[in-house]
């Protein structure tokens, strides 16, 4: 059976290692759809969401970036998306983009 899209960019986002960064594009690109990273979001967003009103652990998604290297968005907000980055790229060993 093939993976749906959204199913695709959840596995790739949960794969990514602390201290690591993919682009919105980058996992679009990896799923299937370079033009896609907006959709990216979405579904992150979607996905986060969801997560929280069934209390399952969320996935990475905070570790999702702009191709640009700005922060992005982020459910909890910006602040707290960098807050998460800086911990985990202290606390890892070649904190470099995937």
């Amino acid at each position: 059976m093939r993976k749906s899209f959204s199913e695709k960019v959840i596995s790739i986002v949960v794969r990514i290692p602390k201290g690591r960064t993919l682009s919105y594009k980058e996992v679009a690109r990896r799923a299937g759809n370079e033009k896609a990273a907006r959709a990216v979001g979405n579904i992150l967003n979607k996905y986060y969401q969801n997560c929280v009103r069934n209390k399952k652990p969320a996935i990475p998604c905070h570790r999702v970036i702009r191709s640009d290297g700005k922060i992005g968005g982020y459910a909890m907000g910006k602040k707290e998306k960098m807050k998460l980055l800086k911990k985990e790229t202290a606390h890892s060993k070649g904190a470099d983009s995937l």
